[in-house]
């Protein structure tokens, strides 16, 4: 059993309930991490499955019921000093961080034909400054000689096209790039760094009609859930995981593409 006791864990993109950012969160603390989560409810609201206001307070009182501390930011990782800002925050609040989650994502769907540079702008925001701004801090800050983890979110672009989300498969495919870039560099001050590909998951995005037509490409007939990303992410946070790094892992329950 991997054991995270007093380990502080920042996880970004934990604004809904139903989120992966969430099920991260209430893992690790169920292992005894202490979390410090972000939200940014703006974005949710203007999607699809849109976002509750109290959804962020619900998720931080359901994190403390495990015994953990808990505390959040609303913060626009968009904005160039929001990794700055947030390491600030993190040490004034609860101390130095051991677990850095880049789960924060910017998402909509775009083809060649639709394509605009200010939606290129927003998805490389995020998906690439913000993740690589915040792992660099992150490692800059870091000097507990070993036990420092860095895990990001990847969308298995190397295993099929995406060509209806081309500025998220390509933002998306640079975090591929950023994660085996800086395992070795990384690992020398005891730091690991990977990434996860969770494959097609229900977060709220998908209607009935949707979800029967993607679950039969899965040999279990289920698509995933965010749990199933979560338990893979708290192995790679544990003492357990020491020697993997630079790896993209993609956990999609023999999801046939």
């Amino acid at each position: 059993m991997q054991n995270l006791n007093g380990k502080i864990a920042i996880v970004t993109g934990a604004t809904r309930l139903k989120g992966i950012g969430a099920a991260i969160c209430k893992e690790l603390a169920a292992k005894g991490a202490h979390i410090f989560f972000t939200y940014w409810k703006t974005y949710d609201v203007d999607m699809p499955w849109g976002v509750e206001e109290e959804e962020p307070a619900n998720l931080q009182k359901e994190i403390r019921s495990l015994g953990v501390k808990c505390e959040k930011i609303e913060l626009d990782l968009s904005l160039e000093d929001s990794a700055v800002h947030l390491f600030d925050e993190v040490e004034d609040r609860m101390g130095r961080p051991d677990i850095l989650i880049n789960n924060a994502t910017f998402s909509v769907n775009d083809t060649y034909e639709t394509i605009s540079g200010e939606a290129l702008d927003k998805h490389y925001a995020v998906n690439v400054r913000a993740t690589t701004l915040l792992s660099s801090e992150f490692s800059k800050r870091f000097d507990k000689g070993k036990g420092g983890r860095v895990i990001n979110m990847s969308s298995g672009q190397a295993l099929g096209k995406m060509s209806g989300e081309i500025s998220y498969a390509i933002t998306k495919g640079a975090v591929e790039t950023l994660t085996y870039t800086l395992s070795s560099v990384l690992m020398e001050k005891g730091i690991t760094i990977n990434a996860v590909d969770p494959g097609p998951t229900d977060t709220g995005w998908m209607n009935d009609e949707l979800e029967a037509e993607i679950a039969v490409q899965f040999p279990l007939g289920r698509v995933g859930q965010p749990k199933d990303a979560a338990r893979l992410i708290a192995f790679l946070a544990s003492d357990e995981a020491e020697w993997i790094t630079g790896q993209i892992i993609h956990s999609e329950g023999g999801f046939s593409k």
